[in-house]
């Protein structure tokens, strides 16, 4: 809201119950003209009824609308407190919010009162003249106070809503929901019906039928009378009708369009909440539900930092209490040789620098050949591949994955030696076969890890790297499961710790071009 807005708020809503008035006074000079004047007969009771309508206007209207500015004044210093930063004590904030939301039906009660006091002193003014009134005039000038009584009261109360929501709510519950607000009365959607039934249907409905039931004025066309009526209520619909869109169909839009933006993963968006009503509540609850998301969002991505994206879903999907499942897969472990001597020649800054750009380097490798970093080891890292996953092809996925961390490293040592930086060499090495995936822990602290023989022989052969000279080894177990030509090189069956007979490993020549990856279909 701008600032010429800001400065009219207090005035749009002051001038708010006007329009109404004038639309009720209108129907209600009509019908006088045209229905109750001809019953005014003898002269006597014209007399008194245009002198009842002078005074009546003079006196009774004059103290609604004082009523009616002093309720709005009482809101004026506070505004402009508020917007200028100012502050309030709770105690009267409270009070201003809760007179804010019961304004529209202050002025209801106000316009009601104006409108259907005039039943009873009209009739008691006559009286005084004519002891006894036609029984046409018994009927009509109570229908004619009545509908316009209705018409006023309902579209004041839309109208001071429109106003007092566009401009004084914003300020008065900045940052607040207006809906959780203590011992208020709103009205509430249903509410709204009953009211656009009342100004849109029974008003000219039941006007035709109580006009239908009383007895026949001489000089008066039904016909043409019926037509009228039912004109007034079609653009009393009408009118109710754009301004129930702005009080029912607006909510419901910014709804919709945050429920889109959320639906396609946009998290950054905020439903305005200024409402006492139910809509306040949905849209308070959205907004909550947002910031929930946020929230969970938020801790997705760092738990997935920390365990990686891949290892986040897979924990995500399963039960997070402990439990494991046996599954055929891939175990990769990575570490850098020598580690410990370079580490004590370098200041503990350079280390860990050293450590982020090879772990940022590889497990992106890693990640992207579809394995997932289980933990980290100090300098090195153990891998998975294949785990929660139906692909049966982690074999091929891992040497593919073990050959680019190797491609990686190189180009890493080459900027390093442009850098005047040390080079550093690794050790990687798999094997496949079944393990316990799962979290693994206590009901207190979980790790989603594998466990099993295959871990362990997948870390022994990865030191066999340093024993035979080749940095990436492989079990026979994963070369049964390749479904790809990798250039391998059979070396003679080493004894592996932890295991009674010698291992047959392979080791990966890096010095020829890859085969093509399978494409999945």
């Amino acid at each position: 809201m701008n600032g010429i807005s800001k400065r009219s708020a207090l005035v749009l809503t002051a001038l708010a119950p006007l329009v109404p008035q004038i639309l009720g006074s209108a129907f209600n000079i009509w019908y006088n003209a045209v229905i109750i004047q001809p019953m005014l007969t003898p002269a006597g009771l014209r007399h008194r009824f245009l002198a009842t309508i002078v005074a009546y206007n003079v006196i009774v209207f004059p103290i609604g609308i004082w009523l009616w500015l002093k309720r709005v004044h009482f809101f004026s210093k506070p505004f402009h407190l508020l917007r200028s930063g100012g502050a309030i004590e709770p105690e009267r904030l409270a009070v201003l919010r809760r007179r804010l939301i019961h304004l529209p039906w202050y002025a209801a009660a106000i316009s009601g009162l104006a409108w259907f006091l005039c039943i009873p002193v009209f009739l008691f003014s006559l009286f005084q003249v004519h002891g006894h009134l036609p029984a046409q005039l018994l009927w009509h000038l109570p229908i004619s106070f009545c509908i316009s009584g209705f018409i006023s009261v309902t579209h004041t109360i839309f109208l001071v809503e429109i106003a007092s929501h566009w401009g004084l709510f914003p300020v008065f519950f900045s940052g607040v929901r207006a809906d959780l607000v203590p011992d208020v009365v709103t009205l509430s959607l249903r509410g709204r019906g009953i009211l656009w039934a009342i100004s849109a249907s029974l008003c000219p409905i039941g006007s035709l039928l109580l006009l239908a039931f009383a007895p026949q004025t001489p000089g008066i066309s039904s016909a043409w009378f019926a037509v009228f009526v039912g004109t007034v209520g079609i653009a009393f619909g009408l009118c109710t009708a754009v301004m129930i869109s702005g009080l029912v169909a607006r909510p419901i839009d910014q709804l919709r369009t945050a429920a889109e933006s959320v639906s396609r993963g946009k998290l950054d968006i905020s439903v305005p909440v200024s409402r006492p009503d139910e809509f306040g509540l949905l849209l308070g609850e959205f907004n909550n539900m947002i910031r929930g998301l946020k929230e969970k969002e938020k801790l997705r991505q760092t738990f997935g930092l920390h365990v990686g994206q891949r290892a986040a879903e897979q924990i995500l999907k399963r039960d997070p209490g402990l439990s494991g499942v046996e599954e055929q897969i891939t175990v990769m472990f990575v570490d850098i040789r020598s580690s410990t001597a370079q580490a004590a020649a370098m200041n503990p800054a350079d280390v860990v620098e050293m450590l982020n750009d090879f772990f940022g380097a590889t497990v992106r490798v890693v990640e992207e050949h579809g394995g997932m970093v289980n933990k980290y080891l100090g300098d090195g890292f153990m891998a998975l591949f294949g785990a929660g996953d139906p692909d049966t092809r982690h074999a091929d996925a891992a040497v593919r994955a073990g050959i680019n961390i190797l491609g990686a490293l190189a180009s890493l040592n080459e900027s390093w030696k442009e850098q005047g930086r040390a080079s550093i060499r690794i050790g990687i090495g798999l094997h496949t076969g079944p393990a316990i995936v799962g979290s693994i822990g206590s009901p207190e602290r979980l790790e989603f890890t594998a466990i099993g023989d295959t871990v362990n022989v997948a870390s022994r052969i990865e030191s066999l790297t340093k024993t035979v000279g080749r940095p990436l080894l492989l079990t026979a177990a994963v070369q049964a499961s390749l479904t790809i030509d990798f250039p391998l090189e059979s070396l003679p069956p080493q004894q592996v710790r932890g295991v009674s007979e010698p291992v047959k490993v392979y080791a990966c020549r890096t010095d020829q071009p890859l085969p093509s990856p399978i494409q999945t279909p």
